[in-house]
């Protein structure tokens, strides 16, 4: 599914005149791609906030109406967004073709309670998504993995997602995105037990080392 996107350019660049654009309501942007030059544009902040808040997410096919004469498929390829109010500072957009490969993050969606939480344990996302080659149209809206499964200590990695047609997983195979734990003062806990008991066997160990000294 295509969602069109209308564009200015003649935009000013610089830190001041993007300032200006923003409290106008419009968000400054760049378009570029193999076929054609870098090209300043500004685009609508509200419409920009529809076309990425679709099903596809950050991986919607962005058809750029750029001045009403020249149309570009595009996806949003850098998304840069304020540090402390997260409002969208700043787009790149990538030129695509519907034809040949490309490449996009997909979020990880998780199934399941997994057996570990059940026992107490957490569980530690070390990586909530996946980077994915596949043609602009196979490339999913998110990938669902059933972590039902999973005992404290086990790991998910990149080589356990699912096998999906016309798709095929850049990171590496080995590269670990999630996994169950104990909770922190739970470990803390069993390594007083631990050194407790060690205390205790060194008391008791302790009278007969003193029978020995005394011979």
């Amino acid at each position: 599914m295509e969602v069109t996107l209308r564009a200015e350019t003649g935009r000013s660049q610089g830190s001041r005149p993007s300032r200006r654009l923003r409290l106008s309501g419009r968000v400054p942007a760049v378009v570029y791609g193999k076929d054609i030059e870098p090209q300043a544009i500004a685009v609508d902040r509200r419409d920009l906030y529809g076309v990425l808040h679709t099903e596809a997410g950050l991986n919607a096919l962005i058809n750029l109406d750029i001045d009403g004469a020249n149309q570009r498929l595009t996806m949003a390829k850098v998304v840069d967004r304020h540090p402390v109010r997260g409002e969208i500072v700043h787009v790149d957009f990538v030129t695509i073709s519907l034809t040949e490969t490309t490449r996009a993050e997909v979020l990880l969606e998780l199934h399941g309670d997994p057996i570990g939480v059940r026992e107490g344990g957490i569980i530690e996302t070390i990586n909530n998504s996946v980077l994915v080659e596949a043609l602009p149209t196979d490339i999913p809206t998110s990938i669902l993995i059933d972590v039902s499964g999973l005992n404290v200590g086990d790991t998910l990695r990149v080589s356990d997602l699912p096998v999906i047609e016309g798709v095929e997983y850049v990171d590496d195979l080995d590269d670990p995105l999630i996994t169950v734990v104990l909770p922190a003062a739970e470990i803390a806990a069993e390594g007083e037990v631990e050194e407790g008991e060690e205390l205790e066997e060194g008391a008791e160990a302790a009278p007969a080392d003193e029978e020995s000294s005394g011979e």
